[in-house]
């Protein structure tokens, strides 16, 4: 990591608490001038920091962005150096999952977007894919799976899902069709599973699982016949967690 993204791994780690400049500085290992050029590049990228003489700076509570140091950040120790990819925008964080499977990627690897142009459900159903929204894949080792029957292993993701979600939030949605998650009669959240085998022994070699939740999308700017059916997981007020901690709940309990 360089400066700027060891800084907002200590920043995300201690969101609710001041962390000063000499203290980052000694556990990045550079200089205070550093740090200071590191919290400018981050606010430069969006993110609001406050800062407070003589008790340092964390980041401000309504700070949302999805990075890679955030979701490290909410997962245990032990998971922490499993390799995270963010970006701003996919067709799709399955296909770029199953691109990286195939060169031997290895599971637990997880692949996130702010967006995504070609996102797609059960049978090439378009999955609209916007801002506001949590679109992520995870490939998933075959070792760690219970079997290689489709409907157990995708209600193992949806009930890890399920458990992310109520643990962080109190909301409890339910699965509906093995791979919908609802609340309240509509759609939150779909989830897709795909494989790789080998062709002379059709021997598992991987499964990537692709997971799309309406976070705090705006459905009202969704297709019409889709937002007849459709919700966010908050959809009324103010979220009251953040994607990155969602993210990493939901990789915690996969992996």
């Amino acid at each position: 990591m360089n400066t700027s993204e060891k800084v907002l791994f200590i920043l995300e780690s201690n969101k609710d608490t001041y962390t000063s400049g000499e203290e980052m500085a000694r556990q990045c290992g550079v200089s205070r001038n550093a740090v200071w050029k590191a919290i400018s590049d981050l606010r430069d990228k969006g993110y609001e920091i406050e800062a407070i003489s003589n008790k340092g700076y964390r980041l401000a509570d309504d700070t949302d962005i999805i990075s890679a140091e955030g979701i490290r950040a909410g997962l245990p120790e032990d998971l922490r150096k499993a390799d995270i990819f963010v970006y701003d925008s996919l067709n799709s964080t399955s296909d770029k999952a199953k691109e990286l499977a195939m060169k031997g990627a290895p599971g637990g690897t997880v692949i996130v977007a702010v967006t995504q142009t070609g996102g797609r459900g059960r049978k090439d159903h378009t999955f609209f894919s916007p801002k506001g929204g949590l679109y992520m894949s995870v490939i998933l080792p075959p070792e760690l799976l219970y079997g290689k029957d489709s409907k157990a292993v995708t209600s193992f993701v949806g009930s890890a899902v399920v458990g992310a979600i109520k643990e962080l939030t109190g909301i409890e949605p339910y699965i509906e069709g093995i791979n919908d998650l609802y609340v309240n009669g509509k759609k939150i959240c779909g989830i897709l599973l795909e494989s790789g085998s080998e062709f002379d022994s059709s021997n598992l070699q991987w499964v990537v699982a692709g997971i799309g939740i309406n976070f705090d999308s705006d459905i009202s700017r969704f297709p019409d016949d889709v937002k007849e059916r459709a919700s966010s997981l908050f959809d009324t007020g103010k979220a009251t967690i953040t994607k990155n901690m969602l993210i990493a709940r939901i990789v915690e309990k996969i992996s």
